[in-house]
């Protein structure tokens, strides 16, 4: 697979340019934690895991550049370190990966008695293991959930859960993407234009497109058509957040389509890794949702589609009730309910084994 959504070096984290795409492939390097930070809020790098992945990547290089100007400083150095965490926490509220991935390096700087260079060398390192740990997860999740499917199944799928939204692979399009493995192609795809953004039209399609994967661009409100004909054998989507309940907050839309799949008794499958999980947060009622401006709803592209004075919400999120979900799909497995006993068996598991 060639697509590269991340990467992390020792004086830049590189960013596929998602604002680009499907139009043009260029790549973004940030050599601050600044920049990393602007290019999550703006979106130029997008997905749940991939601002987790990023997150650490900017970490690291606040922790080299602390290192030179705070050298003989620990005060300093962390005060920089601190400085950084906070300001990449407010970009984007709703993706638990984001603080999950601060949690790690903070985590490691607090407990790193070395020189602050050495420090760097160590939440790089932790950076880039982060980032290759993605990548195993999905390859995980993909085999995982193409057991869920047969072979000429079709399969809808919202906004974009691909290798752009992830360190590689992806998890929603990573089952996607081993169905198609395993099956010799014989799995074709439903996607999402997913408005106001266009994650599905821009950057699924252009996923699908790269991998030779057969698929068809609805408008969202194409779906219930579509799932009512018997036309749709499952959806699959991804998550921003995992509450202890199993509800899920993905992105705006997901909610819909799980009522239709209710309706319809189709399969509606949750695809993420177990850092998407928030034990801490009881239900889908606590996370929090992210509104971005509503001129993303009025304008596309800089753009006017409204008429000028036209009032708008833009809600980034909405939540499935996990009453509404089939499934969790994760690295450790496929995840029943009661969720909230397997949500945290599968995270304790995890602890215990790292």
């Amino acid at each position: 697979m060639r697509i590269k959504t991340v990467e992390i070096r020792p004086d830049a984290v590189v960013l596929i340019d998602q604002l680009a795409l499907p139009g043009e492939e260029r790549y973004v390097t940030c050599t601050t934690w600044r920049e990393v930070a602007k290019a999550i809020r703006d979106m130029t790098v997008r997905g749940a895991p991939a601002i987790g992945v990023a997150a650490a990547g900017a970490l690291a290089l606040a922790a080299r550049e602390a290192a030179f100007s705070h050298a003989g400083d620990r005060v300093g150095f962390d005060a920089a370190l601190d400085e950084a965490a906070a300001g990449l926490a407010q970009t984007r509220p709703t993706a638990v990966n984001l603080s999950w991935a601060i949690g790690e390096l903070r985590a490691l700087w607090q407990r790193c008695e070395a020189s602050p260079q050495e420090c760097w060398l160590t939440l790089l390192a932790r950076a880039r293991e982060i980032h290759d740990d993605d990548i195993r997860r999905c390859y995980a999740i993909g085999a995982f959930g193409a057991a869920l499917f047969a072979a000429g199944d079709t399969i809808l799928t919202h906004c974009n859960a691909g290798a752009l939204a992830t360190a590689g692979y992806g998890t929603a399009l990573g089952v996607i993407r081993a169905c198609h493995e395993r099956y010799d192609g014989a799995v074709s795809v439903f996607v999402d234009e997913t408005r106001p953004w266009l994650q599905g039209a821009r950057l699924t399609a252009w996923e699908l497109s790269v991998e030779g994967i057969e698929y068809w661009l609805i408008s969202d409100s194409m779906a219930g058509h579509f799932i009512a004909r018997g036309e749709v054998d499952g959806i699959v989507v991804g998550a921003d957040r995992i509450a202890a309940n199993g509800d899920t907050a993905n992105k705006i839309g997901t909610y819909t389509l799980s009522v239709l799949a209710k309706e319809h008794s189709l399969p509606f499958y949750v695809a993420a890794p177990l850092s998407t999980v928030d034990l801490a947060v009881a239900g889908g009622a606590d996370i929090p949702i992210e509104e971005r401006s509503a001129d993303e709803v009025t304008h596309f592209r800089g753009l006017r589609v409204a008429p000028v004075g036209a009032n708008a919400r833009h809600p980034a999120f909405d939540i499935t009730p996990q009453g509404n979900i089939s499934a969790i799909i994760t690295e450790a497995g496929v995840l029943r309910p009661p969720y909230d006993k397997a949500l945290r068996r599968a995270c304790g598991a995890a602890r215990r084994a790292s």
